[in-house]
């Protein structure tokens, strides 16, 4: 007698058809995020790209995600959505429910993230999640800065509850939103235009459903899951196993911060454990574990299988380590409005470990995390006002080319058009430029930083709060090549801590300085054309 092994669900499915479902289903995400675009409030959504929707199975898997996404959102969306199952329950959900969440470990880290997630049914049968994260102007509290020492000053909390239940809003949730936060017609406007992309997907998933005469979505997200996994493995295998270390060091406020990584390469999976990585800090630099996580499994990702789209099935041959109570993985009520300043740093600590055995598929430090302007005040009018501006650093060099220049990265945050910000702001943009030189030099050199110089318009005073970094340590070069150039922040010509929220008088001139990418590999194998261009470019 013969025993037969049962068939996986990715052997049951006919892979025509489900590359089809699924391309489906991206696209209609897709389509949500582009309602976003078309119908927010505010340009974090319509201009700055700062927004993510997914659709995950039954279960909370992400199974799709738009085209564009923000990568932090994508490997946290999945997260929220779990957490949301475990506090409301299936049992208790409705077709016309809505749920909202800011909780930073529910979510994406910090609470100027608003998530929201719409249970999908298909014929009186709960079949999956829409979801998206989007950063709001403004959400009550100190504005957004390193500064806060505790949660709590960091703005209005959302625990995981209804925004709509059986389609009614919750009218005590708005008001209490709308009384708590400086620009409440673009805070909750917001909020409204990401409910209607769930709506979208709703319906566009209930016609997929009913065209291809389907009942649920499991199965074929079973069989994705399981083919997106071996894919990875695959990946993995190819790796020499072992064990590969880095460490680095940042800016940091009375001390460096310093960064540890061992990533340890298996039989098809791979362990990131940030042992040795400094400490949860009283100021509001912490970056939550899942967002930790998603930055991990975007650096791997990026470096074995760049060209699959984004699903649950990736991340379960990755494990995330942090020690409880560091900077990647703090305890709240700990202070975590500008995780950025720590979170965009995993990624380079993966290249950096992985970089002698992929030197192909890394590049060197980047000219980042991404820089923001929080600028708040009130306006002519009387009428209090809040604004969040993008600024980028160049990317690394890699083996095959220069880094490039002002990009976003890890993640990639559009930076508002300067017709937008003087449209929307009472400020006047004189200039905006390339730092020439600010690339690290090096076979292939880093990307150029940027110089932004703006003037206060306001008849009276603003309070302008900085998230930077790379003022004091710069992107570091890799395999021979030399550091980028360091940001420098200025008012009035004079550098300024750009910790400590800063005063700008009306007529008050800021100048950013962006700091610019590490190169890669000896600048005395950079080719004579290559600086020649340069040259010609005005990048040197």
């Amino acid at each position: 007698m013969t025993t037969q092994t049962p068939s996986s669900p990715a052997q049951d499915v006919d892979p025509i058809f489900l590359e089809i479902f699924w391309t489906r289903l991206r696209s209609a995400v897709s389509e949500a995020a582009k309602l976003i675009v078309r119908t927010s409030f505010s340009t974090l959504s319509s201009e700055a790209n700062d927004f993510a929707v997914v659709m995950t199975d039954s279960q909370g898997r992400t199974i799709a995600e738009n085209a564009g996404a923000i990568p932090s959102f994508i490997g946290t969306l999945g997260n929220t959505v779990r957490a949301m199952l475990e506090a409301i329950g299936a049992a208790s959900m409705r077709p016309d429910d809505i749920y909202i969440t800011n909780n930073p470990w529910i979510g994406t880290g910090h609470l100027n993230d608003v998530c929201l997630v719409k249970p999908l049914f298909h014929a009186q049968r709960l079949i999956g999640f829409a979801a998206t994260a989007g950063h709001v102007p403004d959400i009550g509290g100190k504005i957004r800065s390193v500064d806060a020492r505790e949660l709590f000053e960091e703005g209005f909390h959302i625990p995981p509850m209804h925004f709509l239940r059986q389609g009614e809003p919750d009218a005590t949730l708005l008001g209490l939103l709308r009384s708590n936060v400086r620009t409440p017609e673009q805070t909750v406007g917001d909020i409204w235009c990401h409910a209607g992309a769930t709506e979208l997907i709703a319906q566009r998933v209930g016609d997929l459903l009913a065209e291809y005469g389907l009942t649920e979505v499991d199965s074929l997200a079973a069989a994705l899951f399981e083919r997106s996994e071996q894919a990875m493995r695959q990946a993995i295998r190819q790796l020499p196993a072992g064990e590969y270390a880095y460490r680095m060091e940042t800016d940091g406020f009375d001390q460096r911060f310093e960064f540890q990584v061992k990533v340890v390469v298996g039989d098809g999976d791979i362990v990131c454990d940030y042992a040795g990585t400094s400490g949860e800090q009283p100021r509001a630099v912490n970056c939550v574990l899942p967002y930790t996580h998603a930055m991990t499994a975007y650096a791997i990702k990026c470096m074995l299988v760049p060209d699959l789209p984004n699903n649950h099935g990736l991340l379960l041959p990755i494990t995330t380590l942090a020690p409880q109570r560091s900077l990647l993985n703090p305890v709240s009520p700990a202070p975590v409005g500008g995780r950025s300043c720590t979170g965009h740093y995993v990624p380079m600590l993966v290249f950096g470990a992985l970089a002698d055995i992929l030197p192909g598929r890394v590049m060197a430090g980047v000219g980042s995390p991404v820089w923001i302007t929080n600028l708040s005040g009130r306006r002519a009018n009387g009428k209090p006002f809040a604004t969040v501006l993008f600024f980028n650093g160049g990317m690394g060099g890699t083996q095959i080319k220069d880094g490039a220049s002002v990009m976003s990265w890890p993640s990639n945050i559009s930076p508002t058009p300067i017709e937008v910000a003087e449209r929307d702001s009472p400020l006047h943009f004189k200039r905006k430029t390339f730092v020439a030189g600010s690339g690290g030099a090096g076979q292939h050199r880093g990307g150029l930083g940027e110089e932004v110089s703006f003037v206060n318009q306001n008849p009276t005073p603003l309070t302008a709060v900085f998230l930077t970094e790379r003022i004091h340590v710069p992107a570091p070069g890799l395999h021979g090549g030399a550091s980028g150039q360091l940001g420098a922040v200025l008012i009035n010509g004079r550098p300024v801590d750009s910790r400590v929220p800063q005063v700008l008088q009306p007529g008050d001139e800021v100048t950013l300085r962006t700091p610019g990418g590490g190169g890669y590999g000896p600048a005395a194998e950079r080719v004579p054309e290559a600086i020649e261009r340069d040259r010609r470019l005005g990048y040197l």
